[in-house]
This record gives structure tokens, sequence and C-alpha cells, in this order.
């Protein structure tokens, strides 16, 4: 019953938010809610979902401080350079334009952490995908898509979760899907090239002053507020964060609020212009953040309930015996499913020991469950759980629920993609 409850809401989830029906952000509190009732769980709605926002409480607060961290570098001006040598070398091209989104995202997603590659991707061709005429949905789906496939670096997250997991080495997980990274990089600038030339198709191959439209791409409202002469001194301090994330130094919601401190003080140390700046990107924040704490509460039933096991083992229990040799395959196809319909903590410490435990009685080497359960992650992206997906619409102005028609197709594309270099190469 749970597990059929569980599917039920998520359906309706998904509907409503694809349909328009109701706002995403409504939908993650009130449909977790109802269904919780419906299941009788009404006297322990509360603190499951107090459980829940507990749970994304750094995420969020982390997100809030990156924003504004890199709302202060943008202001500075730190992202004008990059976007001038984008536009020397894509011009007015979108295909170009689209390869090089593709490109400066799978570059700055080397760091791991998704809510860092939108931020700098988007700050950085936003502009240009607006001077261009280009739909900056294209421009959000493409960062999506490139984090998801560098998502299974080990400091991304499920990797290391798997390895934990499992009790595994890196030499064990990571190091042999190297290939099919290598795989689904391909195809990302591959899906890259194919919509940038329905873009030009559209809009034509567009002739202009390189230098009129570096200086509207500029990322600053006005050049009072940009700082030409701690350009060094920013760049310094966003690759000393980086490092100090990628290093784990402390933890990503403290290094964030130290680099806003320290980054708004050099810049703008009139308390004034600092109240400006913050009131600046207040708007942005606040719907993001809410989104977040909202997938608390959807997250919260979701685990609380226990509908999340109850449909992780009737999924498992429903695999033929015949099929039990096969289950490295049928670990990686699920894989995109179960970590879009439940959070990567849920599938990595609940279910993936479940299949490797299965996988063991037909003598398949854990490493390979674990390996093939990663290749799933250019879906789990899209799902309405990921916070730093919200952030991304929210900084594109676009609707999640048009990301995700949009952009479902190619991330199965992707995962597809690494499956098969995978399966082709042994991997799995």
């Amino acid at each position: 019953m749970l597990a059929i409850l569980g599917f039920l809401m998520i359906i309706v989830f998904m509907v409503l938010i694809m349909t328009r029906r109701i706002s995403a952000m409504i939908a993650l509190i009130v449909i977790p809610v109802v269904f919780a009732l419906i299941g009788g769980f009404g006297k322990d709605i509360g603190p499951m979902a107090l459980e829940g926002i507990k749970s994304v409480a750094p995420t969020g607060i982390m997100i809030l401080f990156a924003i504004l961290f890199f709302g202060i570098m943008i202001d500075a001006g730190v992202f004008d350079p990059i976007i001038s040598t984008i536009l020397k070398i894509v011009k007015g091209d979108p295909v170009k334009i689209a390869i090089g989104t593709a490109v400066l995202a799978l570059l700055i997603s080397l760091d791991g952490d998704g809510t860092t590659t939108y931020m700098i991707t988007i700050s950085a061709m936003l502009p240009l995908y607006k001077r261009i005429g280009m739909r900056p949905l294209i421009l959000a789906g493409i960062a999506v898509s490139s984090s998801g496939v560098m998502n299974l670096l080990p400091w991304g997250g499920p990797t290391a979760r798997a390895m934990t997991a499992l009790q595994l080495e890196m030499g064990d997980v990571f190091t042999p899907v190297i290939p099919s990274m290598i795989g689904g990089i391909v195809f990302v600038l591959f899906m890259a090239y194919c919509l940038g030339r329905k873009e030009r198709k559209r809009i034509g191959v567009l002739e202009i002053d390189y230098g009129t439209v570096a200086m509207m791409a500029a990322t600053s409202e006005a050049d009072i507020l940009k700082r030409p002469k701690l350009i060094l001194v920013n760049y310094l301090l966003i690759i000393v964060l980086l490092v100090a994330l990628i290093q784990e130094l402390l933890p990503a919601t403290v290094l964030f609020m130290l680099g806003f401190a320290i980054a708004i003080t050099l810049n703008y140390p009139n308390l004034h212009e600092q109240k400006e700046r913050i009131m600046h990107y207040a708007d942005n924040a606040l719907s993001v953040v809410s989104m977040v704490f909202a997938a608390g509460i959807f997250t919260g039933v979701l685990a609380g309930t226990e509908m999340v096991d109850a449909m992780a083992n009737s999924m498992i229990t429903h695999i033929p015996d015949n099929l039990g040799s096969q289950l490295t395959i049928i670990t990686a196809v699920i894989s995109a499913p179960f970590t879009f319909f439940m959070s990567n903590d849920a599938f990595y410490y609940g279910v993936l020991p479940l299949l490797s435990k299965a996988a063991s009685i037909y003598g398949i080497d854990p490493a390979l469950i674990a390996r093939a359960s990663l290749l799933g992650q250019p879906v789990h992206l899209l799902s309405p759980l990921v916070p730093s997906t919200y952030l991304l619409v929210g900084m594109v102005g676009e609707d999640f629920g048009d990301l995700q028609r949009m952009f479902l197709k190619w991330a199965c594309g992707s995962t597809l993609a690494m499956m098969i270099v995978a399966v082709v190469l042994s991997i799995i």
C-alpha cells in the first residue's frame, strides 16, 4: 500500500507541475501533506516535515550565500573578461555559443558543485543569449546536462556515497567509469550542437559589433559597481573558495558565508552599498531558498512515512529470477528513475545495498553494481528533489516543468550513452 501511495504521490506531483496546474513550490508543500493524510500519518506530518526541513537547511543556507557571493563577483565585473573571450570565439553563431556553453559548464563542473557551476555559467552566458535572441531555457538545459555527467566525480557526491555504502575504494568504482563519463561528455557536446543548429535556423547567425556586445553582456548593472582594480584579488578569492570546497576544509555552508563576508567587505566597504547589493539579490535568493525548504517537506514525508523504502523494495522484488545475472544492467537502468524519485542519500544508502546483496547471489562483484548505479545521474539532476536545479531555473527566469519537458529526453540520452560505453568496455 505504501509503495502504491508513494508512486501515486510522485505521479500526481509530476503531472501537476508539468501541466502548470500548480507551482512547484506549492506542490512540494501540499502534495506530500495530502498523501500523508490519505495514508493515515496525520499525527506524524509535523515531525516528518521538520526532519526534512532540517536535512535541507544546510543546502538552503549554502545556496543563499552562494547567490550573494557570486552576485557580488558579478557586480564587481569578475566575469566580464570571460564573456569577452567567449564572444571572440563564438561570435554570433548559436551553434558555437551552445557548444561554448557546454565546454564552459563541463570545465566549471570539475569542482563537483552544481550550485557553483550554475552560478558561473549562467552569469557569464545569459547576457549573450539574450543579446543574440537564443532561448535561456537552452542555456539552463545545457548547464544541467553538463553537470549531470560531471556529477560522477568522486567529490561530486554520488560516487562517494556508492563507495561508502558498499565499502569500496575509488579505484574500484570511479576510475573504471571514466570512459563512460567521456561518452557522456561527447553526448552533451552533440546535444549542444543539435540545439545550437535549431537556434541557428530560428534566428540565424548575427553580425554584431563584438566590442558593443561585450559591454552589453557585462554582468554588472552599472560601471560604478565594477572593481577593476580588485579583479585579481577577486579571482584569488574565488580560487581559494573552490579549492577549500574541493578539499572540504570547512562545510560548504560555512565557506560560502565566509566568502560572501570577505567579498562584500572588500568590494563594497560602504554599509549603504552593502545593503543595496544584498537587497538587489534578495528576490532571487528568496524564490530559490523557499523552494529548497519546500522540497524538505516533500523528502521528509517520503522518508518518514517509509514510502521510499516501500517503493524500492517493490521494484526490487519484481525483478524476475531469470534476469538476476543481468542485475548490473538492471541497476544502471533503474538508477535513473530511482534517483529521480528519491534523494541520492535514499538511493545509495537504502537501495544500493539491497541491489548489491541480491547481485551477490549470482556472483556479481559489488563494484560492478556500484559503477552501474552512477549512470543515472544526468536524469537525477532534473528531479524536483534537487535544490540546485531550482537555482538554475530561477537564474534564467524559466519554469521548472518546461526544463523537465524539454531536457528529460536528452538526460536519458546521456545515461544511455554512458551505459553503452560501460557495456561495450565491460565496465559493468
